[in-house]
Formats: C-alpha cells, structure tokens, sequence
C-alpha cells in the first residue's frame, strides 16, 4: 500500500531541486550509501540505470535505480529494487513561497519474495520511517549554511 510523506525545507525551490538532483550530494543526506555505479542510458534520466552500494549496521545490499519520469520539479519517479523487494517512489517539489519549499513523497514498497513477505508483514511501519527518515536528511542538508 503506498504511503504519501511530505515535508517543509527552508530553502527556495530552485536550491532544492538543483541540491536533489545531483548524484554527488546523496551520500550528504544518505550516509549509508557506499557508491554507485551508472550502468545504462542518460544519467537521471528516463530509462537510466544506476546500481547503487548500501551498507546498513552490518549488512551490505545493492539496489538498483531505475528512473521512470524526469520532470523536475513536477515529478521525479523511479524504482528502487534490491533481493526481495521493489520500492516505486514518486518525488514532486512546490513552492509555498519564495524561500521555502514542500516535498512530496510518494512511496509504495512491493515484497517480492516470500521471506520479505513475512518481515514486510512484521515491519511495515519502518519502511515508510525510513523513507521519512531520507527526507529529514536531506532538509537538514539542504538548510545548512
């Protein structure tokens, strides 16, 4: 079931879409992640492929990005699949005024193997956590000075 999450950054809505559409910046705001790799088509754009390298407490994972729509700041979607799961995130940006801006997130975690069936029935209230846990981050990110 898709879980839709927002947030306020203080910040106009040109910095946060040039601070969230960069490659470079994701490990200031996801620290677990290790590297990346582009792997096929435009980089960032629709139909483009990038593995990307996680390491969470002691477990290491890859997952691989594959963006879907590109128009920012109307809408950036992509899929998100690693060993069990798939994760469809939908990202749209507004302007509330001139120096604060509102992320929407639209989140929707798919189990893809028996095993993750199980521990999503378990643990489906941190997954949405998470993905809010990101967007905290990258708020305190992008307000920093």
């Amino acid at each position: 079931m898709p879980t839709d999450l927002h947030i306020d950054i203080d910040k106009p809505l040109d910095q946060v879409i040039e601070l969230f559409d960069s490659f470079e910046n994701l490990q200031q705001w996801q620290p677990e992640l290790i590297s990346y790799e582009h792997l096929s088509g435009e980089s960032g754009q629709p139909g483009a492929k990038t593995k990307l390298f996680y390491k969470m407490g002691k477990r290491e994972f890859e997952m691989i990005e594959t963006v879907i729509a590109r128009d920012l700041p109307k809408v950036f979607t992509g899929t998100y699949e690693t060993t069990g799961m798939t994760n469809y995130i939908e990202n749209s940006f507004e302007a509330l005024d001139e120096g604060s801006t509102r992320w929407h997130s639209r989140v929707d975690y798919r189990m893809t193997s028996l095993p993750m069936k199980i521990m999503g029935f378990f643990m489906k209230k941190n997954f949405p956590k998470q993905s809010y846990l990101f967007m905290e981050r990258f708020k305190a990110f992008a307000e920093k000075d």
